[in-house]
Parts: C-alpha cells; structure tokens; sequence
C-alpha cells in the first residue's frame, strides 16, 4: 500500500445512499461535531497470542472454533473517551468484525459515549482497503471529524481527518491525551476544515521520518 503522504489524495466517494449509516441525532446532541473514533491501533491494540498485562479477554468464534482475544487499552484511552463524549456526538467505527468489535466496545466504553457503532459491513471495500465514507453517516460532512490511525481508512475524506500514531504497546504513549486540548478548541470553531488542515501539517512535519518510510 502507499505511503502516508500518497493517500491523502482525495479520492472521489460513491454517492450517498437513500439511507443513511447513523440515526436521527439525539437532542442531547444537537449543535454539536459528529466524530467518528477507529477502534484498532488507535484506541486498543488486540492479538490473539496471550498477553499477560491485557486489560480485556474476548472471547471470539471464528469458523467454529472460540479464540481468546487479548486486549490493550492505549494509556489515557479512558480520559480521552470521556471528555470527547461531553464534547462530542461520538461514533465507533472500525473496519473490524462485530462479533470482535462489539463486545470490546462493550468493556472500553463504560460510559456510553458512542451514540451508534459501526463496523465492517458499513465500511466501503475500495481499491483492497475498507473506507469509512463519511458521507454515508447522514451528518454534514463540515462538522463531521475522523480520529484513525489508517490513512487508507478515510482516503474518501482527508481534509476530515485527525490523525494518530498506530499504538501497539507503549505503555508511556501520551498522544490521546494530549490531543484533549485541541479538541476541546475544535469544539467551539466554525471552521474544522481550516484547523484539521494546520493539524495534517503539524503531524507530517512532526512524523516525516515514520510516515516516509511505513509501508501501509
């Protein structure tokens, strides 16, 4: 796959579908940004080899046979989890499998934070990669942000975009909650796109040297 920098060329989405992905924005929610959060990488890192410090064991049946799961949670993941949910409508959506995906969301989110999770099914399979195609969210695409650590996951939406660093084990990570701030400044702007911009900058500056030499 490209590089960091190849993918955020805009690639034209399909169209919007008659029904949308997500349902009628709760009242709680009104006047507030739709950010849609990935799972893997981003928020937890999970492997089906046995880790001894998981924070969460799932059990997960494929073709018959039950796997245990091990699950990560990213340092701060539960700070950062609930100040986006007083800020934000919040979203799951991972490319990942439902029967995987859901009952992790289950443990992680204690406190309802995600208004609705979507999953690989509501992914559109384009060019080998699973896209989350914004448009198909039924939100206003200016006021709609995506936190991912995949570039290919919203190639349909860059200039959307927040991008993290893919976290696997580092237990000194402090990238979630040191983007608290900006977020908490994202809220109020009228203009995400302006912002979302700067921030793109800031983060291929800052991770030249990875994102020139990853290999996605």
């Amino acid at each position: 796959m490209p590089c960091w920098c190849e993918q955020v060329q805009v690639i034209a989405a399909p169209s919007p579908p008659e029904k949308f992905l997500l349902p009628e924005i709760n009242t709680s929610d009104y006047g507030k940004k739709c950010v849609v959060i990935d799972l893997d990488e981003t928020l937890v890192h999970s492997s089906f080899k046995p880790i001894s410090n998981a924070d969460f064991i799932v059990p997960v049946e494929i073709d018959g046979i039950v796997h245990q799961v091990y699950v990560l949670k990213r340092p701060h993941v539960d700070t950062f989890l609930q100040k986006m949910g007083e800020l934000f409508e919040c979203v799951l959506f991972t490319a990942s499998l439902a029967k995987y995906a859901d009952p992790v969301a289950d443990l992680l989110d204690q406190w309802g934070v995600f208004r609705a999770r979507l999953f690989r099914e509501s992914c559109v399979f384009h060019r080998g990669n699973y896209v989350k195609d914004l448009s198909r969210l039924g939100r206003e695409l200016s006021k709609v942000i995506i936190v991912d650590n995949s570039p290919a996951s919203y190639i349909f939406h860059p200039e959307n975009a927040v991008p993290v660093q893919s976290w696997f084990d580092d237990i000194t990570d402090t990238e979630l909650i040191d983007l608290i701030p900006f977020f908490e400044g994202l809220s109020k702007e009228e203009d995400v796109y302006s912002v979302l911009q700067n921030l793109r900058s800031s983060f291929l500056e800052i991770h030249k040297e990875a994102i020139l030499g990853a290999s996605w």
